[in-house]
């Protein structure tokens, strides 16, 4: 009877809703971190990551509690919802052990995250369904508070022991970036790989650039004018997990804001891709950007953005406006610009249509 008792011990500390409260704020703080890290691109963001892991790894402990608990009674969708947790952890930790992995075309960092939006929106189904309103003794009880901390250490320390263990035991997840992407052809001009947020692919264009908005004079910059002898070392950090160290070469955004000339009260600065796709910078930041036409001294390529992609340190790919075609500078920043990287590639010229624009 004694050992039996100390085994149902941790049971007896955590009370079901207790446990049910916590999977789902970790499944929650899992989500909320995973896609901050899509805007964690310098290195004073690498502890965006660390909390994701963290929450992970907190996760891991309480599905373990939440299992001892229901494995008498186990029901198929109990087994279900663990098995998805195993695979959302799982895929997770062969990404940051195993390299640059791939399963059914798709990267293992891929099925993280969609797997991971699975189990977000089962969760949250459930919780609206069947969620019982926590009691005192399942929050402010000491055992719990301190089996919480407990929890958190172990994964804290899971996480500090990961890199040292992967490069004692020779595994490439020693050598990605503090984001979790691994090096994929730096400093090899075009020969690194051509991705979209999405699926834009517009057709080969050489249309002039304009630059307008909040100016004194308007532009029109052909592609060859472009390329002004600006340089710029930095590395393109994809959230599809790769990453690739390149010398970009082309004009810097401030001198073409210089050269309109930016009107007072101006603030922001929009880069638009042909295809409608853009992002928003404030002006000071956008003057240190650089419209690059060359990489590694070889002209840029359709698919990476030819004539003129934005290069952008600091930042997550995707803020890395390829085919620009315009620039404008306002008041404001673009409240837009998120839902633009989706709807572009729905748009006839995102789809590859050519477009009429005179």
């Amino acid at each position: 009877m004694k050992n039996r008792l100390r085994r149902r011990g941790i049971l007896t500390t955590v009370t079901p809703r207790g446990t049910d409260w916590s999977l789902a704020l970790l499944v929650a703080a899992g989500v909320v971190s995973g896609l901050a890290t899509w805007f964690a691109g310098s290195p004073g963001g690498a502890w965006v990551f660390a909390a994701h892991a963290v929450a992970g790894g907190c996760l891991a402990a309480v599905v373990v509690v939440k299992l001892r608990r229901v494995l008498p009674r186990v029901a198929p969708a109990s087994v279900a919802a663990l098995t998805l947790v195993t695979l959302v952890l799982g895929s997770g930790l062969v990404w940051a052990s195993a390299g640059s992995t791939y399963l059914a075309g798709y990267s293992v960092l891929a099925w993280h995250a969609a797997l991971g939006g699975a189990l977000a929106s089962i969760v949250l189904a459930h919780a609206l369904a069947r969620a019982k309103r926590p009691r005192r003794r399942d929050l402010a009880d000491r055992r719990q508070f301190l089996l919480a901390g407990a929890a958190a250490a172990a994964a804290l320390g899971a996480w500090a022991a990961q890199r040292p263990l992967q490069r004692a035991l020779g595994l490439p997840g020693a050598e990605r970036r503090f984001t979790g992407s691994y090096d994929a052809g730096s400093f090899t001009g075009n020969d690194f790989p051509t991705t979209s947020w999405v699926a834009d692919d517009p057709a080969p264009d050489t249309h002039p650039v304009a630059l307008a908005g909040r100016v004194r004079r308007q532009l029109a910059v052909a592609p060859a004018e472009l390329d002004r002898g600006d340089e710029l070392t930095a590395t393109l950090d994809c959230t599809g997990g790769f990453s690739s160290r390149q010398a970009w070469r082309g004009v810097r955004l401030g001198a073409l804001l210089d050269e309109a000339g930016v009107e007072p009260g101006a603030a922001h600065v929009r880069v638009i891709s042909r295809t409608g796709y853009r992002w928003s910078f404030g002006l000071e930041h956008a003057r240190g950007l650089l419209l690059a036409t060359r990489v590694g001294g070889e002209p840029l390529s359709h698919g990476h953005g030819a004539p003129c992609r934005l290069v952008v340190p600091g930042r997550r790919g995707f803020q890395w406006v390829k085919w620009v075609e315009r620039i404008e500078v306002h008041e404001d920043p673009d409240p837009g610009a998120l839902a633009s990287t989706v709807l572009s590639s729905f748009s006839a010229a995102g789809r590859g249509r050519r477009t009429d624009r005179r």
